[in-house]
């Protein structure tokens, strides 16, 4: 769960508004650290071969199937899969530590 200036966000119900694009192979939502609201909604997404996605896009997507502050305020494209665990769960741990001592 990520808190968000206060209001609770599930990953799990902002990821099936993803997955509901046809662009997007996987993804990925985590809290980000945030100055103004504690933690920011970041989701961090593979896009399926020869396919495109912009941020603006998605966002305009996600509006459309889920409340505003649950809608993520960072799209991170990674251009390689994302990384698994060997039950093939997606490491949000890691993911987590890599973009927030990133500073992005």
């Amino acid at each position: 769960m990520i808190i968000t200036g206060g209001e609770n966000v599930y990953s799990a119900e902002v990821e099936n508004a993803i997955y509901g694009h046809p662009s997007v192979a996987e993804c990925a939502v985590i809290g980000l650290p945030d100055e103004k609201w504690g933690e920011r909604v970041a989701a961090i997404l593979h896009l399926k071969p020869d396919c495109a996605l912009t941020e603006s896009d998605l966002i305009a997507h996600c509006r459309t199937m889920i409340g505003g502050y649950k809608v993520p305020r960072q799209v991170i494209f990674s251009a390689e899969p994302l990384p698994r665990s060997g039950t093939g769960k997606i490491l949000k741990p890691l993911l987590r530590h890599t973009y927030a001592s990133a500073g992005n």
